[in-house]
């Protein structure tokens, strides 16, 4: 190996966040070939990682990992959300030893590179793209420390109105509102601009009564008059039971049934 390539390598090297993927794209773009990166992979220095990427060899990566690469290398705005973000906060009713499940939120017409896949990952990725909130709303973010990096996922202010999207299809109502009672501490001058900002009635409106239900002393701070709220009823769940304040139709509590 020439003293360029040498030299080459051990910049590449030294710059290389372990961990986590490096987009061929971004490589390229900072200077080295794909016949460079080629030699490095048959010196024993890189490993393909699926079409597009490469990893360090031996080197072990997660989703966060990748999740990195997405969002520093390159520059997609995808992040992990909803029941995921809550997870990873504390929040969830029940913590899994090992995640299976996480969920990735970007908005409509994402395009995800060919090597971040579940099944590389041992995940399986559920995908929203969605226009929930405004593309150019930067608000309601946090960062996640994964060993020598981190990645951007919601804040618990946005991550619920996040989780209360996917309900009743891909999160279940009670599940949700289990989450819900543990947000205890949240910021009510973020939940206004983040209730003001969804463009979702729906998960507003189910937000609101989910936080009304729990008594949440935040919410008496948030000025409803300044959410659009919508018209009409909403239909949360079939066969379940209307509630007038909010119009949604949700799911009979089991109290109730057995009165």
């Amino acid at each position: 190996m020439g003293t360029d390539i040498k030299t080459k390598i051990n910049r590449l090297i030294s710059q290389w966040t372990m961990g986590a993927p490096s987009a061929t794209s971004f490589m390229v773009a900072s200077g080295f070939s794909r016949d460079l990166l080629v030699k490095y992979k048959n010196s024993g220095w890189l490993e393909p990682f699926g079409r597009g990427a490469y990893i360090r060899c031996g080197d072990k990566v997660d989703w966060p990992g990748a999740l990195f690469t997405l969002q520093r290398q390159l520059g997609l705005p995808v992040h992990a959300g909803g029941k995921t973000a809550l997870e990873r906060k504390g929040y969830a009713h029940y913590l899994p030893e090992r995640q299976t499940r996480v969920f990735l939120y970007g908005p409509r017409g994402l395009i995800l590179p060919a090597w971040f896949r579940g099944d590389r990952l041992g995940v399986d990725f559920v995908v929203t793209r969605t226009n929930l909130f405004p593309r150019e709303n930067h608000e309601g973010f946090s960062e996640f420390k994964e060993k020598d990096f981190s990645v951007r996922i919601s804040a618990p202010e946005r991550a619920m109105l996040e989780m209360l999207h996917l309900v009743p299809r891909k999160v279940g109502f009670d599940e949700a509102r289990l989450v819900m009672g543990n947000l205890v501490a949240l910021r009510p001058e973020l939940v206004q601009r983040m209730l003001e900002e969804c463009r979702s009635v729906k998960v507003k409106r189910l937000f609101l009564y989910m936080a009304e239900s729990q008594e949440h002393a935040w919410l008496s701070k948030v000025d409803l008059s300044k959410v659009d709220l919508g018209k009409g009823k909403r239909m949360i769940v079939s066969n379940g039971r209307y509630d007038p304040k909010y119009r949604i139709t949700v799911p009979v509590d089991r109290e109730e049934m057995t009165r």
